[in-house]
């Protein structure tokens, strides 16, 4: 079957990339697939598995019409291998082959280089699911169970885009790199996820919106940059990625201001002034602000040791072999060749942190960094600050500085505070509880975690959302459970 916008459903695994002609690779992925299905019944979602679930299945990878939705069990879900439409003589975009026609194959000096790219960026997704594999023993609705499910099918299946481009393109080296994508498990000691934000755990549905706010977000600048790419394969493969990717940071963005719009009409109903009064908001049964708070800034923090080091060589040579570009590459205004350029980087010099401009290739980290925290900031303020603002509180939500809670790059070294100011070891221990969540407030946020489980309900600390999925009504049942 030649290359086409509408997925072949006919075979083990839905595609639109010809795999029915190939069958030296038909035969690889075929035998992959039992692998995948017995990693995701071990380490996939707990407990759900013969649950009917109202989850969304790409029939097609035009922007119209590309999905359809109705009830499935998620061990049958269709994984499947989709690209988007390729765009007719494409040019590679940047770099030292800017100009140049788009590579189908891979670049022979580049292999390694562009295989770790790859391998990278597909361990991140099973780890996700990994993390998230015990929520549904606590959903607070099943609109949200549904949700999360959903998040986890689709990374499972961005899991297969990567194992794709490994099998088809890497040879042996590509299908041991695909074996270890199922060796490797968030969080385990001996053998964990290449990424430490990808071994955290995600032990409520707090910390998964949040996840899926930021963390996820930092999925959608790499996907961006991925999608520039000059191996015309990963950028098909991430550009369709990008369009399942939407959603996820949805039900994060969605999913705390739900959490903050409950808050605040509990408040404003036991005439409760000030969001730092603690204890009586808990005592309604709702998250505190300042809880929220504390959880943006870890879970900020965490995401943007994603980025690396601010300074790197390494994303300067992915950039000039044309392999990995910049968030909305084509759409920037200069050479994209970046010889001579500078961008301003922050530092730790002599004790402060000051900014300065290095060369532009070295920076590319930190300018990918830069366009997250203006994306993140951007829906913090769209959505949860204009929340509060609506119910009229004058609380905030914000972004702590970049050198706030760092383990990687320029400020690894240090102790911040939110705003930036250099702490030393003793003062940010006796201050660490007023801007990270502290065992009292993690044992808080588990107590609520009880799960609702009747179509229409909603735990006690999260509003309802102002619209169902596929237009269905509020008390649709989105999961039917087993038992």
């Amino acid at each position: 079957m030649p290359e086409t916008a509408m997925v072949d459903y006919d075979g083990l695994i839905p595609n639109n990339v010809g795999l029915s002609s190939d069958p030296r690779l038909r035969r690889a992925l075929e035998s992959w697939h039992p692998r995948s299905l017995d990693w995701w019944r071990a380490r996939g979602p707990e407990g759900f598995q013969d649950s009917l679930v109202y989850l969304r299945t790409a029939v097609s990878v035009e922007p119209e019409g590309w999905a359809k939705f109705g009830y499935v069990k998620m061990p049958d879900y269709r994984w499947g291998i989709l690209l988007a439409p390729a765009v007719v003589d494409r040019k590679i975009g940047f770099g030292a082959h800017k100009g140049e026609r788009a590579w189908q194959e891979v670049p022979g000096e580049y292999r390694a280089m562009l295989r770790r790219l790859i391998v990278v960026q597909g361990d991140t997704e099973p780890a996700s699911v990994e993390q998230q594999r015990r929520l549904g023993a606590t959903a607070p609705s099943l609109y949200d169970l549904r949700n999360l499910f959903q998040v986890n099918v689709e990374e499972a299946r961005h899991l297969w885009a990567m194992v794709y481009l490994l099998q088809k393109y890497f040879g042996r080296d590509g299908r041991e790199e695909a074996e270890d994508l199922l060796r490797r498990h968030s969080g385990d000691r001996d053998s964990p996820r290449l990424l430490g934000a990808f071994n955290e755990a995600t032990p409520d549905w707090l910390a998964f919106f949040m996840f899926t706010f930021f963390t996820d977000r930092d999925g959608k600048m790499q996907l961006h940059a991925l999608a520039q790419s000059g191996f015309d394969p990963l950028s098909r493969t991430c550009r369709f990625m990008l369009t399942e990717e939407a959603h996820h940071m949805f039900v994060g963005q969605s999913g705390v201001g739900r959490i903050i719009e409950r808050t605040c009409a509990a408040m404003r109903d036991a005439g409760i002034d000030d969001p730092y009064d603690v204890a009586r908001v808990r005592a309604l049964g709702v998250i505190d602000l300042p809880t929220l708070q504390k959880r943006a800034n870890l879970h900020f923090s965490l995401t943007l040791d994603l980025f690396g080091s601010e300074i790197s060589t390494n994303a300067a040579n992915a950039y000039n072999a044309g392999l990995k570009g910049r968030y909305q590459e084509d759409q920037i205004a200069d050479d994209h060749v970046l010889v001579g350029a500078t961008y301003p980087v922050l530092r730790l010099k002599n004790g402060c942190i000051v900014k300065e401009d290095v060369p532009a290739l070295s920076a590319l980290n930190m300018r990918l960094r830069d366009d997250y925290v203006a994306d993140a900031l951007s829906g913090v303020e769209r959505w949860w600050n204009r929340i509060i603002r609506r119910a009229g509180y004058g609380f905030r939500v914000r972004l702590p500085h970049v050198a706030f809670n760092r383990r990687i790059g320029e400020f690894a070294a240090i102790e911040a505070d939110p705003d930036g100011s250099i702490l030393s070891a003793a003062e940010w221990q006796r201050r660490r509880g007023d801007w990270l969540p502290s065992a009292e407030d993690d044992a808080f946020v588990a107590g609520l975690m009880q799960p609702c489980r009747e179509p229409g309900r909603f735990a006690s600390w999260i509003a309802p959302p102002r619209a169902g999925i596929d237009g269905k009504p509020g008390d649709f049942e989105y999961v039917k459970l087993q038992g």
